[in-house]
This record gives structure tokens, C-alpha cells and sequence, in this order.
């Protein structure tokens, strides 16, 4: 089998799409499908499901997870003489949601080892277990938990997630407002799938309500400025509401135990990881994140 028919199948994999995974590999859909159709002949067995839409098989999915695997290991091994070679500390790729939370041990990384490659990633949390096992990234940080075998982690910090209202706004000055009288506010917030949102939709579904969504951002930052000006209202983590921002805001509590994010770092279990990597596991777990400064 070729590495190169492997990862085509990784991504077709992922997206459950033909034409889909043709359009990010930049290769015509007919070679694309004759390269699936090649490693099911290999294999003696089907690894989609063709009825309707095409979807990954059981067959799939066990192929799918030791072809991440292995060239995850490929991946490791050329890491490992990359850095064995060049006699140093080696790179180390990094994944988030947000990297707000993570601008203090990011920048105290970098003043501490200026000659060290940091690839940061945007990832949401559906993709980071299969990133984290292929070893395309070597930790990520999650506002939500990532449930999946192979991983390590430890969580960071847990917090408070309350709602940002204009100042003006009639709710502006309580000390805490419940769900009920957040059933029929407008609310400013990010897209399905980020944790903000995931959040927002449980709150919501827990008491049986559906939120009122005025606006979906995908530039996060934007959220506070929106609110500020009238738009709506929205949900700030207690770590977003400390940190300097131009928008005039009042952050009030909300009265339900759920309203709170447990932010955690990841890796994969069974990893190689260069030392720059396990540096920076180590700036992000030892960091004091109550002061938001590194450990005295």
C-alpha cells in the first residue's frame, strides 16, 4: 500500500465525501475513487458504505484508526532524526479553539526559548483526538472535553461562564439571571461546534429552550464589541471577562451550576514527543493560571 493512497483515504474518511475530499487534495474525483476502490481490492473488503450518501463502514473505521496510527509513528520516526540530527529542541505544534487563554505561557515559551518553531493550529474539538494520533500536532487545548481512547490529558483551570450585557440593558445590574429570564434575549455567539456555543445550546436545552440567535461570529474577538453596541447579549468566560478589552460590558452570573468550562490539555498517549513539545506541555501545566503569570 502507498502512503500517499493512505492519507487520501484519511481524508476521504473524514469527510464522508468524494468530491469534498477531491476538492482539498486538489485531485480528480475519478483518481480519487480508483484509489479507494485499489486499497478495498487489497483489502478484500469494503471500507464505505455506498447506499445514498457515502459513509465509513465498521471495516472503515477499524482501518481507518490503524493507518492514523501508523503514519502517525512514520511521522514521530521523522521527527525524531530531525531532531536527533540537528542536535536541538526540535518544533512543537500546538492546537486550540482559542488562543486567548493561551497568550501568557505562549509568550513566556517563546522569551524562554527564542530558537524553538511553534506551529500553532486552530482546530475544533472533533478533529483534535484524530490529529493528536496522527500525530499532525503534538498537544491542544480544549474548552470541552475530548472523549476518545489513546489520549492523555490534564485540565488546567475550570471557570465561571456568565453573560455580557450592554450597559444599558435592564439586566445589566443584577447580581445573577437565571435561564428563564434569558429565554427571550437576543443572543451574539459563535458557530455550532465551538465550545461557546455547545455550551450555550445545553444551557438552553436543559430547561427546555431553544436560545434566540441574532448573529454567529466565527471572529470570536468581534463577540464582546457586538454586545457592547446593542446587538445582543452573549456568553464570556470569567478568563475573557479579566483580560483587557476595548468593549464596555456588565458580566453577570448566571444561576445554573452548568454554566462553566473545564479547559484541558491533550496529548496522545502513545507519542513521540519532541522536547521542545514536552517544554511547552510543561509551560501550559505548570502555569499559575489564578495570576495568569508563570509559576514562582
Amino acid at each position: 500500500m502507498e502512503l500517499h493512497s493512505l492519507r487520501q483515504f484519511l481524508v476521504v474518511a473524514r469527510l464522508e465525501h468524494l468530491s469534498r475530499a477531491a476538492d482539498e487534495l486538489r485531485v480528480a474525483q475519478p483518481s480519487l475513487s480508483r484509489t479507494i476502490a485499489r486499497l478495498e481490492s487489497e483489502l478484500g473488503a469494503p471500507l464505505f458504505d455506498r447506499s445514498g450518501r457515502l459513509r465509513l463502514n465498521d471495516t472503515g473505521r477499524l482501518f481507518r484508526d490503524h493507518v492514523e496510527r501508523a503514519l502517525g509513528e512514520l511521522e514521530a520516526g521523522r521527527r525524531a532524526v530531525t531532531e536527533a540530527t540537528d542536535q536541538g529542541l526540535g518544533a512543537v505544534r500546538l492546537a486550540s479553539e482559542t488562543f486567548l487563554t493561551l497568550t501568557g505561557p505562549l509568550a513566556a515559551f517563546k522569551r524562554s526559548h527564542p530558537a524553538v518553531e511553534l506551529e500553532l493550529h486552530w482546530s475544533p474539538p472533533e478533529d483534535m483526538a484524530r490529529r493528536l494520533r496522527s500525530q499532525e500536532i503534538d498537544l491542544c487545548v480544549a474548552s470541552q472535553p475530548v472523549h476518545a481512547e489513546g489520549l492523555e490529558g490534564t485540565a488546567l483551570f475550570e471557570e465561571e461562564v456568565g453573560v455580557a450585557f450592554p450597559l444599558d440593558h435592564p439586566l445589566a445590574g443584577r447580581t445573577s439571571v437565571t435561564m428563564g429570564e434569558l429565554a427571550d434575549q437576543p443572543f451574539v455567539t459563535a458557530r455550532s461546534g465551538h465550545w461557546l456555543r455547545r455550551l450555550l445550546d445545553r444551557l438552553f436545552a436543559a430547561h427546555g429552550l431553544v436560545p434566540k440567535i441574532v448573529c454567529e461570529s466565527d471572529e470570536h474577538s468581534a463577540i464582546a464589541d457586538l454586545i457592547s453596541v446593542g446587538l445582543g447579549v452573549g456568553l464570556v468566560p470569567a478568563f475573557a471577562r479579566r483580560s483587557a478589552t476595548r468593549a464596555p460590558l456588565a458580566w453577570i452570573p448566571v444561576d445554573d451550576p452548568a454554566s462553566r468550562r473545564t479547559v484541558t490539555l491533550y496529548w496522545a498517549a502513545d507519542s513521540h514527543l519532541s522536547t521542545a513539545a514536552r517544554l511547552m506541555r510543561t509551560t501550559i501545566t505548570d502555569w499559575n493560571w489564578t495570576t495568569g503569570e508563570p509559576p514562582s
